[in-house]
């Protein structure tokens, strides 16, 4: 059996915190704020994973009241939504990702990306696609206020 996911994450840009993105650490003036690191790609994958196998999102396995998680790395985290896949019997086939921002130029750092979720979900890293687009400085991406990441995934039964 296959089934298809999809996720989309929204974090705030601000000052003195590190820009961590499908978790590779960006150079950039600004970082994303959340309770974890805040990797907004990441966090869309999760969801998107989740979703697919009907397993709620990470809201409900990493919850944003748990201490345990301030400051958490996303990617431990995905690989802690891979072993809840796992359990509940599936494992990742692909995943497309889409980052919107306006600032930094991202296509210095797709490749690294790739290679760190293809790691996490053990998986080729041909089946993991990343790409970045600006939103031609409209909305709160263009304004460089935030962030947004889509994701869709294909998981099959064990």
């Amino acid at each position: 059996m296959i089934r298809i996911g999809q996720g989309m994450d929204v974090h705030r840009l601000v000052e003195n915190r590190d820009l961590i993105l499908c978790g590779v650490k960006v150079e950039h003036t600004l970082g994303l704020l959340g309770h974890s690191d805040a990797d907004v790609a990441t966090h869309a994958l999760m969801d998107a994973l989740l979703g697919a196998a009907a397993l709620g999102d990470i809201g409900k396995l990493f919850p944003d009241t748990d201490e345990a998680y301030r400051g958490a790395d996303s990617i431990l985290l995905l690989k802690r939504v891979i072993q809840v896949l796992r359990e509940a019997g599936y494992r990742p086939v692909n995943t497309d990702l889409t980052i919107a921002a306006q600032k930094p130029k991202l296509r210095p750092y797709i490749d690294q990306m790739r290679q760190r979720l293809a790691d996490a979900m053990e998986l080729d890293v041909s089946m993991v696609s990343v790409k970045a687009t600006t939103t031609e400085k409209l909305g709160f991406e263009g304004e460089e206020k935030g962030m947004t990441a889509y994701a869709v995934c294909l998981i099959e039964s064990l």
